[in-house]
């Protein structure tokens, strides 16, 4: 009778360890759910650049205004008839500057 018992175990067992631990198991199931949720987080954010990039080149074909924004920050360009104005922050001060204001 022990036998008996014994080999329904084990078979009970041998039964059970593809379900858990198999190719298809639970434990690989919810380790590749996992994988999907951190891939679905990565393509969204790169989907959010991916629109802001296509916004920037729509701008740049059609527009004149994201040019000379660019041309304004990144050189430092100015239109005719105007004043360029620099504000430096406090601790930035020059040494006349900070001579003048004693």
């Amino acid at each position: 009778m022990r036998i008996i018992i014994y080999s329904m175990l084990l078979l009970l067992i041998a039964i059970q360890y593809p379900l858990w631990l198999g190719k298809g198991g639970w434990f690989k199931v919810y380790e590749m759910e996992k994988q999907v949720e951190l891939q679905e987080a990565k393509n969204s954010l790169l989907a959010l650049r991916n629109a802001k990039l296509a916004g920037d080149v729509k701008d740049l074909k059609d527009g004149t205004r994201a040019i000379e924004e660019r041309a304004r920050v990144e050189h430092g360009l100015i239109k005719e008839g105007e004043f360029f104005v620099q504000i430096l922050p406090a601790d930035k001060v020059p040494s006349s500057a900070a001579a003048i204001k004693q």
